[in-house]
């Protein structure tokens, strides 16, 4: 059903992407499918790299550990943003064509006042993505919280 999953990863936060690495990988090895991770940064020096080679290296480190803890099959792709927080989306999207993903596997938040306003990431990438897109929410909403439609 599915041959290439994208995973944005942002690895300033990956205990937050718990939940949509093991869905990746769950539905990687179940397809016999490939899990593509594809971080995004700056070209000026950061916490996570110095050069986009260095974020490039990490980035590969954690596929690797991806690969160890979830037995499939991945790869990486660092890509280069002027400002990775505006230019999230496109990124993404560019990204998921050159690699001829037919999945995206997101995390997202919960829904907040702002999205009212303004799209999330992930809404904007399930709009304008030909293939399937998969947002899963970190933790769950309590029904109690949930936003009245």
């Amino acid at each position: 059903m599915f041959n290439k999953i994208m995973v944005p990863v942002d690895l300033a936060h990956t205990p937050s992407l718990s939940r949509s690495l093991e869905l990746a990988a769950q539905l990687a090895r179940q397809n016999g499918a490939t899990v593509w991770y594809v971080g995004i940064t700056a070209d000026t020096p950061g916490k996570l790299g110095h050069t986009p080679a260095e974020y490039a290296e990490r980035l590969d480190a954690f596929t690797a550990s991806q690969v160890e803890t979830h037995g499939h099959d991945a790869a990486s792709t660092a890509y280069v943003a002027n400002d990775p927080a505006i230019d999230l989306t496109s990124v993404l999207l560019r990204a998921a064509t050159e690699i001829e993903a037919d999945l995206i596997v997101m995390a997202t938040h919960g829904p907040g006042v702002t999205d009212r306003l303004w799209p999330s990431h992930g809404e904007a990438i399930a709009r304008r993505f030909p293939g399937s897109v998969f947002l899963v929410r970190q933790d769950p909403i309590h029904p109690d919280e949930r936003i009245a439609t």
